[in-house]
């Protein structure tokens, strides 16, 4: 509250992005704002995150999403990203695209507005294509920001430098793949994805660039390619004791201010409660306080093991007992490593991951705190994955023989693995970066068998590699030391 007013959240609930050294987004705020288009801080905190850019100068989100309640202002923030791309970036095209044609010649009005207005940038514009359905501005430069309505073919044959999706809710398969490969020949492409909460089985797309941030945030690890926003609340469930703090509290304004930044610029808590004692329950909840339905989309994650048989092996209890194997992993670009361990539980396995973080150079310490302090029967690492470079100092740090699998034991191992699941053997703690690890994984062919493999690049399935590894260590021969485990 400043000077007697009320404002929502100038940073969402919901928030990932990858790391940037420099930005490209207060050259955009600085545009709109000569173009007459002042950005709340929000809108500014969003061109500023969204428009990072790596060392090289490169763009460091490949996509950007921002979710948040309608009325807001999120066409701002698209037409201070156009301008930039139009005018410094020179982005040779610029595709808007919208569900409906409607909202998308609304689109084209407002930003041909802001350009006429200022002088200096209406001098640039060779033309403003008026024609319904090609609704372009064209720079004498060659440069052209050209609105079009979503379809399956709409895009083909375009080379866009920037995709605005505007209305993402409504986004599917058919139109991601007609735009999406409009990019594939660009060098520094970038697309962005604006609407409101998911409405169901029309915000396919959406609902993976959700469950992509909701993975990165469980991980503690941004995803490599998208910067998501989203304002929304948790709202209370009917299990919530009375005295519940963990939910939110769907009649209350703090929920109205944790969903809505807009409010003090162009919404009020007054008219929002207007809206709450007319809209049903539901719709207000996804409406204005940016409760969505997102669909799951059973093609893009939990492949292997489905997420409903895996949940229900989760036991808060359990706990391995001796004997217990360890076994490490990495991903193929060595930015992240898990260690996880395996022992004996009730009569099955108990699995878990002890430690999983960024880079490789704290492994060896954290091997040798854990092998000093529970003895296990073995440590396993495959020499054939990108851990094997450590075996040779892991196994001179620690004393012993390490155990690494052949390509056939590695199949063997996920085939135990598997079959621990569902013959309901297996035990865990439903743990974030296993869980993560399991949704994006798929499997790659092994001789006759097969063996775990990321879906896309940005999985992460260490985790359950080295969980899968320290199963198979459970049986393995190895030299029996005589120590007592004491987990």
């Amino acid at each position: 509250m400043t000077d007697g007013r009320v404002y929502g959240w100038q940073v969402p609930p919901i928030q990932t992005a990858p790391p940037a050294v420099t930005s490209a987004g207060q050259e955009a705020i600085d545009l709109a704002a000569r173009a007459g288009l002042t950005l709340d801080p929000w809108q500014q905190h969003i061109l500023r995150v969204g428009m990072g850019e790596k060392p090289d100068g490169s763009w460091a989100s490949f996509e950007v999403a921002v979710n948040v309640p309608r009325q807001n202002g999120k066409g701002s923030v698209i037409e201070a990203r156009e301008l930039w791309g139009l005018f410094i970036g020179d982005e040779e095209l610029i595709l808007h695209s919208a569900h409906e044609f409607k909202t998308a010649k609304n689109a084209f009005r407002r930003i041909e507005r802001l350009i006429r207005g200022t002088p200096d940038l209406h001098r640039r514009v060779k033309r403003y294509w008026q024609t319904t359905g090609e609704e372009s501005i064209e720079l004498h430069s060659g440069q052209m920001l050209r609105f079009i309505a979503r379809s399956k073919g709409s895009g083909r044959g375009f080379t866009g430098h920037c995709n605005i999706m505007d209305e993402d809710m409504i986004l599917g398969d058919n139109e991601m793949d007609a735009l999406l490969p409009t990019m594939a020949a660009v060098e520094d492409p970038q697309i962005w994805y604006l609407g409101s909460a998911g409405i169901g089985a029309p915000s396919m797309q959406l609902g993976r660039l959700r469950r992509r941030a909701l993975a990165a945030l469980e991980s503690g690890t941004p995803d490599a390619s998208l910067a998501y926003f989203e304002w929304s609340v948790d709202p209370h469930v009917d299990e919530c004791p009375a005295d519940c703090t963990a939910h939110d509290d769907a009649a209350s304004d703090e929920a109205v201010l944790k969903a809505n930044p807009a409010i003090g610029y162009r919404l009020t808590l007054e008219k929002v409660a207007n809206e709450r004692s007319t809209l049903s329950k539901d719709g207000y909840a996804r409406e204005r306080l940016g409760v969505g339905d997102y669909p799951t989309d059973g093609a893009d994650t939990w492949q292997v093991i489905g997420e409903d048989v895996w949940r229900a092996l989760a036991a808060a209890e359990s706990m391995p007992s001796d004997p217990v194997a360890f076994a490490i992993d990495m991903t193929p670009e060595r930015s992240h490593a898990a260690i996880a361990v395996a022992g004996e539980w009730r009569g099955g396995t108990h699995v878990e991951v002890v430690d999983h973080r960024p880079g490789t150079g704290w492994i060896l310490d954290r091997a040798a705190d854990l092998h000093e302090k529970w003895t296990p029967r073995c440590w396993v690492v495959d020499a054939g994955g990108p851990a094997g470079s450590l075996i040779a100092d892991l196994a001179e740090r620690l004393g012993v023989e390490v155990v690494s699998p052949k390509a056939r034991e590695v199949a063997a191992a996920c085939g135990q693995f598997y079959d621990a699941v569902t013959e309901q053997t297996l035990s865990h703690l439903d743990q974030a970066p296993l869980a993560t690890a399991l949704a994006g994984a798929q499997k790659r062919p092994l001789g006759d068998a097969w063996a775990w493999a990321r879906r896309i690049v940005s999985v992460d399935i260490s985790p359950l590699v080295a969980a899968t590894l320290a199963k198979w260590g459970l049986a393995v021969e190895v030299e029996d030391e005589g120590a007592p485990n004491l987990w």
